[in-house]
């Protein structure tokens, strides 16, 4: 099973959901960085509940404007913006019982600002939590591998690097993608529908790092592989 995805800051809890779901995660980097996307901002909520959040956003340039990918974006003065970034997390979360926790998840991505590069630090901020909880899988990079033109043909081509049976494509990526590509490689693609009740419920709009803060890695780490055994019956149902 193979996702792929783009590099996003402090991520959604679909988006973890999702890999742990796959084998491979292809980091998309290599396409166009987008303003109103979560590459460079996720939505914080506080430890009284979900529905109060704000925007933590890493101030990012682009040195192409709107052409620039997502690998070339550039953090706007990388010291500043660590320290601004660090002291927001710390006032939502620094009374959790889970803090030790956190601070595992967020040195290391706290570290990546020293690159200067906004993907690298988005990448690493998921790459940690998922590695806290527990997944197992591969991760390549999409602009170090071979692949065609044509947005469809592209991610099969991609999938098909991996070995991969089977590609995990969300609601939204099921709206327009064309399986033919696919299904020339004899790999089936795999609709992924996270519920929508519990922490999943917010699990679109907020970071995880809430439902790390508020139930800690075991909790949602139990939920995730709920989440993927639901999954995997549907698929071996259809």
């Amino acid at each position: 099973m193979c996702a792929i995805h783009q590099p996003n800051f402090l991520p959604r809890p679909t988006t973890p959901a999702k890999l742990f779901a796959a084998d491979y995660w292809i980091v998309l980097d290599d396409v166009q960085f987008t303003r109103r996307d979560y590459q460079h901002r996720a939505r914080l909520a506080g430890l009284d509940g979900p529905a109060c959040h704000q925007w933590l956003t890493i101030p990012t340039h682009l040195p192409r404007g709107r052409l620039t990918l997502i690998r070339d974006a550039l953090i706007t003065d990388p010291d500043l913006a660590c320290r601004r970034i660090a002291g927001v997390l710390r006032q939502h979360y620094g009374t959790s019982p889970h803090r030790p926790v956190l601070a595992q998840v967020l040195a290391p991505f706290l570290d990546a600002f020293s690159t200067g590069r906004t993907a690298a630090v988005a990448e690493i901020s998921t790459r940690v939590l998922v590695d806290l909880l527990g997944w197992k899988g591969k991760i390549l990079t999409s602009s170090q591998l071979p692949s065609r033109p044509g947005r469809s043909q592209r991610l099969a081509d991609l999938a098909a690097v991996t070995g991969a049976r089977a590609y995990l494509c969300g609601t939204g990526g099921m709206s327009y993608l064309d399986q033919t590509p696919f299904a020339a490689q004899n790999i089936t693609v795999a609709p992924f529908r996270p519920p929508t009740t519990g922490i999943w419920s917010s699990g679109r709009r907020i970071s995880a790092v809430w439902a790390l803060a508020e139930l800690g890695p075991r909790a949602v780490a139990a939920r995730l592989q709920a989440l993927v055994a639901n999954q995997t019956e549907v698929q071996a149902a259809a």
